[in-house]
């Protein structure tokens, strides 16, 4: 909590005789003018309800005692305890400090100065525990939760064991243990071992230092009388904490304060997020996901370094621990809120863009340059420019400038491209659309019923609403599109009202996701399989794959900043995500291009997209070569970039992963932010700037640089990168497979792949992962050492796939 001289403390002290009257009406004045500087918002800026805990004209309750529970149900109550803060003054330095005060209320026998509330606990797995709080009764409760992936959570209380202790409660599973103490109330996460977790902090944890820190409370506004939760943690020595979504700032958010609310970021490298999400690991070996989609501030020790505090804009606390490993972690959440689907094999291939393509002939010769050109690829997208004006999204092929577009679309997929379309849920005063979305009140309102914006945004939680927009895009659909690009979606009005009943204070962050589901489930209604290319999310969002990482400007700065960003949305659930190969705002430096592109290919999706053209063409012949090859790389690497894919959305885990999930036990790789994992077998290192190698590390074992064939042992090392400008590294004992190239997805023969063996000297057996486009299931090629060469040892692909193997030596 701040140190801060409140409006009340100066009048209180005015009447005391301490400060002139003069003086009180300038600082008065002052504390005003201030105040509305600070709570002063441009539309859309993310709500900070920190602010709200460090207004010491509000009321706090902090969490005392548990005063009942039903082991058996979980279910009992807690004393809350409430306080004020007020000034001290020592040696010229003004202090706030919490005190308990009485009711101030009228009629005092009416309310309650301590009041007791609910409390409960619920096992959903061996690994997965539930604390629900509530600061006040619940009478619009929610029975279902979009953000769950049925809806509600599971309930495994068996994996549990209940005792009585002294002092209060336990529940030990097979991977940790849970303590519930009676007075001071507590909750503590132990790990298998007996290792302290973490610890809901009481105000008796806090007496041990001056600084004033709010232990697990809710606070009540004297504005409204509305609620809000802090769930404030314990944190350890040397604890670090990671994910929250696609975040640019430090990977390791451990002594920085998070503000989880979507927002249209305008670029990759600023504390603002397109894609937050409510939930993070640490590594001690839990993760906890905040279920609300109300505005949420966390401060992970930035304030005071041994609290974590979950500053929830919901009057409920309803949070989920998972105890593991990182994996396990993963796993676990997306248990609960979904799994990413296994997008169709062609979307893994490269997508051409730029704003705009503005015609159906200019979409021609881009397709016909990238077979001339043999850049493999298999999706040409069009931006903002398809309507009969740009950015007027009418879901209409401009006349003028489509001939046939259904006759375009079906040659480009004789071709081997798919079309993908640009489009966003506003709509314009000058949209054809307009009257209608309004008329039949299909869009947010506001508190007297009108539009809150100039816009007519359109309110996914009404199912007219999303019938009538499914509609519009299946239109499309018929005519031959293949992808649609859910862009934009940061904006639903955050004091509108919805359909569901709720203001944006609830709605603002679910609409991505109500969003991304639209889309999703239509496509895959209608061709299938599950793909959107989306830019805004909330968690669940993962679900409906892909997602990608907004409009990065072009410089080396922004490049690292998205790499970070990828990392960080692994580390959320999200198996799949792209980024814009080169940046987005300007035209990409050649150097800066040249480096980003393979950066991309070895992303989970890749595509060109920039303001300017991308086409790498349109530079020059050394450029193109460079381009090609990398490409090129990619597509012979499709089978290992398809198995690793199918594996990953099976399992939670992230194609961009960041080291420590398969090295968890290796303190290095908890600090590395530069480099990562591609797939389980291949290490990453891009070029960050205009050098020909750089400093890289690697996890225990031995590694093998794709391109060299270099042997390098576990640690620090400085790597030349090889022909492409990129630095890969492969684990001794893995097999890749390769096939041969093509120029799209649609002309690859799976019949025949490649087997490449890394393997050190003294390796004598190797193993990797295929999946094939028809499989049902991943399929583990072992390999064995004969001689000269590695055999496969058994080929559990018989008469569907022949494989020819080559040592990488």
């Amino acid at each position: 909590m701040r140190n801060k001289t409140t409006k009340t403390a100066i009048m209180k002290n005015a009447w005391k005789g301490k400060i002139s009257l003069g003086l009180i009406c300038l600082t008065v004045g002052i504390l005003q003018a201030g105040a509305q500087i600070q709570n002063a918002n441009v539309l859309n800026e993310p709500i900070d309800v920190s602010k709200d805990f460090e207004d010491y004209s509000n009321t706090f309750y902090f969490a005392d005692e548990l005063v009942s529970f039903n082991p058996e149900a979980g279910e009992g109550t807690v004393k809350y305890k409430r306080h004020t803060y007020q000034t001290s003054q020592a040696f010229n330095n003004m202090l706030m400090k919490p005190d308990t005060v009485a009711a101030n209320e009228f009629p005092a026998t009416e309310y309650e100065a301590s009041p007791e509330l609910p409390f409960k606990i619920q096992f959903v797995s061996d690994r997965t525990i539930r604390i629900k709080m509530a600061s006040g009764p619940q009478f619009h409760n929610q029975e279902e939760s979009l953000m769950l992936i049925n809806g509600t959570a599971p309930s495994n209380p068996e994996a549990w064991t209940y005792s009585k202790i002294e002092g209060g409660h336990q529940y030990i599973g097979e991977h940790g243990k849970v303590e519930i103490l009676t007075q001071p109330w507590h909750v503590k996460l132990y790990d298998k071992n007996g290792k302290l977790l973490t610890s809901t902090l009481h105000k008796t944890d806090l007496q041990n230092t001056y600084t004033p820190v709010l232990p697990f409370s809710y606070v009540r506004r004297n504005s409204d009388y509305s609620r809000s939760m802090a769930a404030v943690l314990s944190m350890e020595p040397g604890e670090k904490i990671f994910g929250l979504g696609e975040s640019f700032t430090q990977f390791n958010k451990r002594g920085q304060k998070v503000v989880l609310w979507v927002d249209d970021a305008n670029g990759v490298q600023n504390e603002t997020m397109y894609k937050p999400i409510p939930f993070y690991m640490s590594s001690r070996g839990y993760g906890v996901f905040m279920h609300t989609s109300s505005p949420i501030t966390v401060d992970f020790g930035k304030y005071f370094n041994a609290a974590n505090n979950m500053m929830i804009g919901d009057d409920v606390a309803d949070l989920f621990f998972f105890l593991g490993e990182p994996k396990d972690i993963l796993d676990e959440y997306t248990d609960l809120t979904g799994k990413t689907e296994m997008p169709p094999l062609w979307s893994f291939g490269f997508w051409m863009s730029r704003i705009t393509y503005f015609s159906e002939e200019e979409g021609r010769e881009i397709a016909s340059n990238l077979r001339k050109h043999k850049i493999p690829s298999d999706v040409i997208h069009f931006d903002t420019g398809w309507f009969d004006v740009d950015w007027r999204n009418n879901y209409e092929f401009a006349a003028d400038r489509f001939d046939d577009p259904v006759d375009m679309m079906a040659d480009m997929r004789e071709d081997g491209f798919h079309v993908s379309l640009w489009q966003l849920p506003y709509f314009t005063p000058k949209n054809t659309l307009f009257d209608e979305i309004v008329e039949n009140e299909l869009a947010v309102k506001d508190r007297k019923g009108n539009i809150p914006y100039e816009d007519a945004v359109l309110d996914f939680s009404n199912p007219k609403a999303v019938e009538w927009y499914q509609g519009k895009l299946r239109h499309l659909f018929d005519q031959g599109v293949g992808v649609f690009k859910v862009d934009f979606g940061e904006a639903a009005p955050s004091n509108g009202i919805y359909h569901s009943g709720r203001t944006g204070f609830y709605e603002h962050n679910l609409y991505p996701l109500r969003y991304n589901k639209a889309v999703a489930e239509l496509t895959k209604e209608e061709k299938g399989y599950s793909l959107i290319w989306a830019r805004s999310t909330w968690a669940g969002s993962q679900r409906y794959p892909l997602h990608w990482g907004g409009d990065a400007a072009t410089t080396n700065t922004a490049m690292s900043a998205t790499l970070r960003g990828g990392l960080s949305i692994g580390l959320s659930g999200f198996s799949f995500w792209s980024h814009d190969v080169g940046g987005f705002v300007t035209a990409a430096p050649e150097d800066l291009y040249r480096r980003w592109t393979p950066f991309g290919m070895l992303s989970s999706h890749v595509r060109s997209h920039g303001e300017p053209p991308t086409e790498p063409w349109l530079y020059n012949e050394s450029f193109l070569q460079a381009f090609r090859k990398a490409d090129n790389m990619r597509y012979e690497l499709m089978p290992y970039i398809y198995a690793q894919a199918k594996e990953s959305s099976e399992k939670g885990l992230p194609m961009m992963r960041a080291l420590f999930v398969e090295y968890p036990d290796d303190a290095g790789s908890w600090l590395v932010d530069d480099q990562y994992l591609f797939g389980s077998s291949m290490l990453v290192a891009p070029l960050f700037e205009e050098v020909s190698g750089r400093q890289v590390y690697l996890p225990e074992g031995k590694w093998i640089d794709y391109q060299t064939n270099k042997v390098y042992e576990t640690g620090w090392h400085t790597i030349e990168a090889g022909d492409i400008p990129i630095i890969v590294l492969v684990k001794d004992g893995t097999v890749i497979p390769h096939i041969k190239l093509a120029q799209s997805t649609q002309a690859m023969d799976w019949t025949n792949l490649d087997l490449r063996v890394f393997a050190a000297e003294g390796t004598n057996s190797a193993s990797g992962e295929i999946f094939l486009p028809e499989g049902d299931a991943v399929q583990t090629i072992t390999v064995s050492k004969r001689v000269n060469n590695f055999e496969v040892t058994e080929n559990p692909l018989s008469g569907k796939t022949t494989f020819r193997t080559q040592w990488q030596k």
